[in-house]
């Protein structure tokens, strides 16, 4: 039934955002956050986890995009992908997108979430849940890579939560070094850091741990509208520095031999080049080269 209520985000305790409310879809307490999904009058479907957007019909393809077609491309080979996290299915989807994906292994720690983004948001994934290069697990991404095989994966994506509650242990020197030696030669591994005008800490805590277990450490940014404050930085890990360097035609040429080019609304060769060239509000926060 209708609501015409509204819903504030909760992450500043000084500043935020608010929707207006359509109808309420779902919210539920799951064993580990508060979910809940509601349809606005602005953003079509929205998404929240203990109070926080995570995800909204509107804007979603800009995160879900730069998340995975910018590892994807950037490594040139990446076949098997282990995603953490991302229980909408949005990246999975992205991610099984590109033809040479053979595998890509999805771990997202509350089943609720998988559950009622089939039920209330199916657009975001698609086809992707029963796509046959797709393993779907509810677990711990943690445990996952501390068990996985070394050498086993070409690139991790970790689309989690801000570093507090449920994906605090994505954040650690444990979590980095179980990834690093999980990767490929040349396996990268990439993760939200937040938005840095507002969470700058975030993002220097985070590089200085990535760069215990890897060698090139940097960030990207994607510009995502209901992750409020400017740009969203994401975290970059690599094993081969070279791979965020590649130029805008060599991408461009991946991107076509992997069927992407021309299918997306915000990432573009150049778009994929350009993003690592940082202002220097966001680079003074990581390690220089």
């Amino acid at each position: 039934m209708p609501t015409d209520s509204w819903v504030n985000e909760t992450l500043y305790p000084e500043w935020g955002q608010r929707f207006l409310v359509k109808r309420e879809l779902a919210r539920v307490q799951s064993a580990f956050q508060d979910i809940m999904l509601f349809e606005s009058y602005s953003h079509g479907r929205v998404m929240l986890l203990d109070g926080v957007v995570q995800i909204t019909e509107k804007d979603e393809f800009v995160y879900q995009e730069m998340l995975a077609h910018v590892p994807l491309l950037a490594h040139g080979d990446a076949r098997r992908v282990l995603i953490i996290g991302a229980g909408d299915g949005g990246v999975l989807k992205r991610v099984l997108q590109h033809r040479n994906v053979e595998k890509a292994v999805m771990v997202e720690i509350d089943g609720e979430v998988i559950r009622l983004c089939k039920e209330h948001m199916p657009d975001i994934a698609g086809g992707a849940w029963t796509d046959p290069r797709a393993e779907v697990i509810v677990g711990d991404g943690i445990d996952y890579v501390r068990k996985a095989d070394a050498g086993s994966f070409d690139v991790v994506i970790v689309d989690s939560t801000d570093p507090i509650g449920v994906g605090e242990v994505l954040f650690t020197d444990e979590f980095y070094s179980s990834a690093a030696r999980l990767l490929s030669d040349r396996g990268v591994i990439v993760n939200q850091c937040g938005v840095p005008i507002m969470q700058a800490d975030e993002l220097a805590e985070t590089s200085v741990r990535r760069g215990k277990a890897f060698p090139d450490i940097w960030a990207y940014v994607a510009a995502v509208p209901t992750y409020v404050g400017g740009f969203m930085t994401l975290g970059w890990a690599a094993k081969d520095a070279g791979l965020r360097t590649v130029d805008a035609e060599t991408i461009r040429r991946r991107a076509e031999a992997a069927g992407i080019l021309g299918a997306t609304e915000y990432w573009t060769p150049e778009i994929h080049a350009g993003a690592f060239h940082l202002p220097p509000y966001i680079s003074r926060h990581l390690p220089r080269s």
